[in-house]
């Protein structure tokens, strides 16, 4: 199959803010109903084009077929900004690139409106203090045509962006909120004084997270922590009669609960990371097998959340200008020992604390294996993801 050439990679931040409460931000919602017909629609041709030919059209077949469509029988999405429409066709495109290029994803599928969540818009917009405009149409009955209406949404701007910005988006999440994000070209990395000093760190279900300097961090397991409160607002739901106002209320209250167990985490990640890379210059972890995990460890595991804490930890080690490193997903960390290097084929997963029958040394199991990642990832010798 040929190969693809890969695309420059951009580096870009971006700014979360939440937009203000207000009955005028159910023109965001209609705009997101209209953007998952839209996405649907697209899809119903894409999955008719696959089913004859075994292949998807792209993009570049859709978008005329899109004017058309606004000119014709769906003039109602004329409304929507007409990049924004073209952003819905391009995240199809990418969808059916990934199902061609990489065998384990799955087909685009249908999306119901309460779950099509974003917008993008490359322009049509203004961004001043505290207010975003967005450039919607009306219709205009003397004119008999659309006409630009222009209308302004507030939202909390608790710090400023830095750089330019390139696009903005709007998304609705799972409890109704809109939040608006400000994409920006700005890269700027914010280095903390070095330090000399090197960590592995291995992952573990009792232990958090083992620093080879010996440290063991315990997870606050914030989902265990709601578990009592998440089991009552279910069977709260389940004597709702379903579809009824009271119904909604609940499911409401329940994302509400999800959401906030969602910011405590990731809260808490920010928070880790920003103090590993205060301590440490060079940072390594192993590769994790997450579908795995779950299938043997199934809730804890998503409670842990081992993959959205590495992504942080790289992110903020790019921003304070740390070395973050990964052992390759076959690299040996747990049997072998740290002072000679003898592989222990007798080791198993009950055993916590061992001795190396060839040099004598006692091990705590997590260490060990910590001290063992560190080395991998920066033995250049060893095989790396």
């Amino acid at each position: 199959m040929k190969k693809r050439k890969q695309k420059q990679k951009y580096t870009r931040r971006t700014y979360k803010y939440q937009i203000r409460e207000h009955p005028k931000n159910k023109r965001l919602g209609n705009m997101l109903d209209d953007l998952c017909d839209v996405h649907n629609h697209f899809l119903k041709l894409e999955n008719r084009y696959y089913r004859i030919y075994g292949k998807y059209a792209g993009r570049y077949r859709l978008q005329p077929h899109l004017t058309k469509l606004l000119e014709g029988t769906h003039k109602h999405w004329a409304w929507i900004p007409r990049d924004t429409l073209d952003a819905v066709l391009i995240r199809l495109h990418l969808a059916w690139e990934r199902f061609f290029d990489f065998p384990n994803e799955g087909r685009p599928k249908f999306k119901r409106k309460d779950r099509y969540r974003s917008a993008k818009f490359q322009s049509g917009y203004k961004l001043e203090a505290g207010c975003v405009r967005i450039s919607f149409k009306e219709w205009d009955a003397p004119s008999a045509s659309l006409k630009f209406n222009k209308r302004w949404f507030s939202f909390h701007q608790h710090r400023d962006w830095k750089g330019n910005v390139r696009y903005v988006q709007i998304l609705r999440d799972s409890v109704g909120t809109y939040w608006l994000y400000i994409v920006t070209d700005n890269s700027t990395a914010e280095p903390y004084p070095a330090t000399g000093q090197s960590v592995g760190i291995d992952f573990g279900m009792e232990t958090y997270l083992t620093l080879s300097t010996g440290e063991k961090i315990q997870s606050p397991e914030f989902l265990k922590q709601s578990l009592t409160e998440l089991r009552k607002l279910n069977r709260s739901l389940s004597r709702k009669v379903k579809g009824s106002g009271n119904w909604w209320r609940a499911v409401h209250q329940l994302a509400r609960l999800y959401r906030h167990i969602s910011h405590q985490r990731r809260d808490w990640h920010f928070k880790l990371a920003t103090d590993l890379c205060r301590r440490f210059d060079t940072i390594a972890t192993e590769t994790l097998n997450l579908a795995g995990m779950k299938r043997l460890w199934g809730r804890k595991v998503s409670d842990l959340s081992f993959g959205q804490f590495v992504e942080i930890l790289a992110y903020k080690c790019f921003k304070h200008n740390r070395a973050f490193r990964q052992a390759g997903p076959w690299t040996a960390t747990t049997k072998p020992c740290s002072d000679c290097g003898h592989h222990n084929e007798n080791l198993s997963l009950s055993d916590r604390q061992w001795t190396c029958p060839e040099c004598g040394s006692d091990h705590d199991r997590d260490i060990n294996a910590a001290i063992n990642i560190l080395r991998a990832a920066c033995d250049p010798v060893v095989e790396q993801m």
